[in-house]
């Protein structure tokens, strides 16, 4: 059973940083392309950030772009989204996603393992 638990969600004031990390306990996604989702209460989950398989493409929402940053460690399956600039309009649950391809993808319908999902609250 593929697991995936994100971590390092919290309350943050505006104009702070926040690292979320989310680990793949079944080491099931080395090969596979990965991603952060974000849902926002009464909005529908949207597509955050994607990295490829070995990390060498990497894509973002425009809203983000230049605030966050997604990295993978492929030794220690850890997938990461440091979040620096934090605006209340981020405020949300952070989802980790693993994809079926091997390329960095946008496309919700293209992953296929999903975490629980960890709250991220910036204050203004």
């Amino acid at each position: 059973q593929v697991q995936l638990v994100e971590s390092g969600g919290g309350l943050v004031q505006a104009g702070n940083s926040l690292t979320l990390s989310c680990v793949d306990s079944k080491r099931t996604s080395s090969n596979n392309g990965m991603g952060w989702f974000r849902q926002a209460p009464g909005k529908e989950r949207e597509f955050v950030a994607a990295i490829s398989w070995n990390g060498g493409t990497t894509e973002y929402l425009d809203s983000v772009k230049g605030r966050f940053t997604i990295s993978r460690d492929r030794i220690k399956n850890i997938l990461y989204l440091q979040m620096n600039n934090l605006e209340p309009e981020d405020t949300a649950v952070y989802y980790c996603a693993t994809s079926r391809l091997a390329a960095a993808t946008r496309t919700m319908n293209t992953y296929r393992y999903w975490g629980q999902g960890t709250q991220v609250t910036v204050s203004s």
